[in-house]
């Protein structure tokens, strides 16, 4: 047995849960406790209530093994979320494959300002637009909590499309989302009265300096915004006006320290900045402009 394994069969659930737990925080890995419990319940093909009220139910030998292979792929730097193919974002469980970008919870942000600036609108027939979809986390949450509303999510990975599908039909969702392949604006028509993205922001340059979990297991597509890390916000503004209905609004994320940049790059294009808003780590991470005429 080497240094990383634990001998785990017949250990009840909580026992094995603080093992591998205790191995991760030796090993440095942030949310080890919580990506623990993630990968015992997934080995273990239990319920966190399951967890709470039978806390002394031993592993068996399968799911002992299971959890040994889960827990050193994690040690190797792959996140729980990819090992066990599910993420929780929003209200919804979506499916992220290698295809595409694992929502954070950074993300949720957006939904957060998005619906702020809906206000009681958000209960009207709207037409919604996420350039960039990926998984459909942002397209996806959003119809979650707009009853009336339908959406396009466009991406130009055909991979990414093919799972951002699949997540509309497992969140029930699929009768008001459709999801194209192509670049940006490419193969839409109409306008939108709200559009979303999280587009590729890191500069070209800081992408090896980014943590395993992201630079070997996102795809690079997601992730790099070329020299300046500001080429797709340059791309998706340009043409934004043109689609964005009037009183519409437009919600981007974006990446630490480049709100002044995407705020000149906003006005540039005729577009208000009308607000922003922080994430729980204090960084502005929603940017949400409108289609007034700039002062």
């Amino acid at each position: 047995m080497s240094d990383n394994e634990i001998a785990l069969v017949g250990l009840g659930l909580a026992e094995a849960c603080r093992a591998i737990s205790a191995m991760f925080a030796d090993h440095g890995i942030d949310g080890a406790e919580t990506d623990a419990r993630m990968l015992l319940l997934g080995a273990a093909e239990c319920s966190r209530t399951d967890l709470i009220l039978s806390p002394h139910r031993q592993l068996d030998a399968e799911a002992a093994r299971k959890l040994q292979g889960f827990a050193s792929r994690r040690l190797a730097g792959e996140p729980a979320t990819r090992i066990l193919g599910l993420r929780a974002f929003w209200t919804l469980d979506l499916r992220v494959t290698p295809d595409v970008l694992d929502p954070r919870p950074d993300s949720e942000t957006l939904i957060l300002a998005s619906l702020e600036a809906l206000g009681a609108r958000k209960d009207r027939e709207l037409r919604i637009l996420d350039l960039g979809t990926g998984s459909g986390a942002l397209l996806l949450a959003i119809l979650s909590e707009c009853p009336r509303a339908t959406g396009i999510g466009i991406d130009l990975s055909q991979a990414a499309c093919a799972v951002a599908r699949e997540n509309s039909v497992l969140n029930g969702l699929a009768d008001r989302a459709r999801i194209l392949n192509g670049r940006w604006f490419e193969g839409l028509e109409g306008d939108f009265d709200l559009i979303v993205s999280n587009p590729p922001y890191i500069e070209s340059a800081a992408i090896p300096g980014l943590s395993v979990e992201v630079r070997q297991h996102d795809p690079m597509l997601a992730l790099d915004g070329g020299a300046d890390g500001l080429t797709a916000y340059r791309d998706i503004l340009e043409g934004l006006p043109t689609i964005l209905r009037p009183g519409g609004f437009a919600v981007f994320e974006l990446g630490i320290g480049q709100d002044l940049s995407v705020k000149r790059l906003a006005e540039a294009a005729g577009l208000r900045v009308r607000a922003e808003r922080r994430d729980l780590g204090g960084v502005v991470r929603a940017l949400v402009l409108d289609n007034e005429t700039v002062a």
